[in-house]
């Protein structure tokens, strides 16, 4: 075989598995959407059927001498080959230590728990949820046992999500934000409290979807690649490659404020999936390369630029077209502030950007401690329960708004949480190097994301998987990444929003 021909060999591998990806997606979104309630057993027959060729696939002998032979020869290839076969070949190396029978029993029991959770958050039960979220963590801590038994459970898990991060990493991170946001959180919760009132009324669902679609079209999404549909659990998924994208939210008819920051946030997600360089198309290069740069690109869009002053004065008006009765009497000022109004609350998705990471934090104490077998799933609840009230001040009142809020660990994503936290400061500091070139306020003030997006786009969009996380905000910032950028940024926007 000769370079070339191997090259070939592996485009052609390469879409093979994203056809595969692509159905097993598209299976998914369709059970988190709008799949009658009784067909998860027959999903999970398909997606087993799906896995196991995948499995087979990815980690025959044929396969692996293609990419080692690549892998012998990489100094003949382009650099983005020599990251794919890197990957493919990391990929293989962790999968060939999981026997197969177990990764496909896995992939039909997290179809099985995403239908069980959907079910327990609904009556209230977790109860119902518990033996799948069990088998769920042993799966993981079994996994992670396969896969990297140098390394601690939990470190294997996180560092799927993001390249390199440790739980060492996450406590300096966290230790840090802890010691700027907890004083401001006290300062704020002293000062005289924002009336959010005008968010809450009653909001028809047709004209949330409506604001919805016009939310999109603002951000600069391309609606025939983009999809938009409705879940219990808000999420942006890409279907085989960053041609066909779909992001959902959740309409909540007493509050326009959940969907619409919703829509924002999952559109951050959407934009960076689907601006990938097209020739990273059906490869393992297409799409975000970590899920702390992926959150520092929906919680940029949903916070750092939706939840501006110039975002909010240009939005309103189409707040008022397609909520007349609700905004009649409102000024774009006073949405504003409700929509940065900081309290202590239940749920994470609707937590403001000064109590959001304490949110995220829970969620790592509880994994971290799952992982090193030090707590009972089934003790679950009752710890939440305590660490809400300890890092929040707030009671928690039923699982529903509770441990069963999120869908992630139905999903097995279990370390993903702590991606949120960095994301936000990613966000931050890439912000300020975007000001260096970019009138940031200008274009929110006119509703013209363009330049924003473009900026995206170069310095980070268009790279999909072909550079590292740490080495591409190096690159993009020209400077370590600095927690403090964030603390700073809040610090700065909430002591003049509650005049501190």
């Amino acid at each position: 075989m000769t370079v070339n021909e191997a090259r070939e060999a592996l485009k052609a591998l390469q879409a093979k598995l994203s056809a595969y990806s692509h159905a097993t997606a598209l299976i998914y979104f369709d059970g988190a959407t709008t799949a009658p309630k009784g067909t998860a057993a027959n999903r999970g027959q398909t997606l087993a059927v799906l896995s196991e060729e995948q499995y087979r696939l990815s980690t025959c002998p044929e396969t692996v001498e293609l990419l080692e032979f690549l892998d012998a020869h990489r100094e003949e290839l382009p650099a983005t080959e020599q990251r794919i076969v890197f990957l493919a070949l990391k990929n293989i190396r962790d999968m060939q230590k999981i026997p197969m029978a177990e990764f496909v029993a896995y992939q039909q029991l997290l179809v099985e728990a995403d239908d069980v959770w959907h079910t327990a958050k609904e009556t209230n039960d977790f109860a119902l949820f518990e033996p799948l979220l069990t088998q769920i963590f042993e799966t993981q801590r079994r996994f992670a046992g396969y896969c990297a038994p140098e390394k601690l459970p939990y470190n294997y898990c996180l560092d799927q999500y993001e390249d390199g991060l440790t739980m060492e990493i996450c406590d300096r991170f966290f230790a840090t934000l802890r010691e700027r946001l907890v004083p401001l959180i006290h300062r704020i919760g002293n000062a005289k409290q924002v009336d959010d009132s005008c968010l809450f009324g009653s909001f028809d669902d047709a004209a949330q979807e409506a604001f919805s679609h016009r939310l999109m079209q603002i951000m600069g999404i391309d609606d025939a690649h983009c999809g938009l549909g409705t879940t219990e659990h808000p999420f942006t998924i890409s279907l085989g490659s960053h041609h066909d994208v779909r992001i959902t939210t959740n309409y909540d008819p007493e509050n326009v404020a959940s969907s619409m920051y919703s829509v924002i946030h999952e559109g951050g997600h959407a934009l960076y999936d689907m601006h990938s360089a097209d020739e990273f198309a059906y490869t393992l290069l297409d799409g975000g390369v970590s899920m702390g740069i992926h959150e520092s690109q929906s919680r940029f869009y949903e916070n750092l630029l939706g939840r501006s002053r110039a975002f909010v004065q240009y939005v309103f008006p189409v707040m008022q077209k397609c909520f007349p009765a609700q905004f009649k009497d409102v000024t774009a000022e006073e949405v504003y502030r409700a929509v940065n109004r900081v309290t202590p609350s239940l749920i994470r998705t609707e937590a403001d950007e000064v109590t959001y990471c304490l949110h995220v934090m829970v969620r790592y104490e509880l994994e971290k401690r799952i992982m090193a077998g030090e707590l009972a799933v089934h003790d679950l609840p009752a710890e939440w329960n305590r660490l809400y009230k300890e890092y929040l001040g707030v009671d928690v009142p039923d699982d529903t708004r509770g441990v069963l809020q999120d869908s992630h660990w139905s999903g097995g994503n279990v370390g993903y949480f702590p991606s949120y936290a960095l994301g936000s400061a990613y966000g931050a500091q890439l912000l300020r190097k975007m000001r260096e070139t970019v009138d940031v306020e200008s274009c929110l003030k006119n509703g013209d994301f363009a330049p924003i997006n473009q900026w995206n786009r170069e310095n980070i969009w268009q790279y999909g998987c072909l550079k590292k996380p740490n080495d591409l905000l190096r690159d993009v910032l020209g400077e370590d990444f600095d927690p403090t950028v964030f603390t700073d940024y809040l610090e700065e926007k909430y002591t003049a929003l509650y005049h501190l």
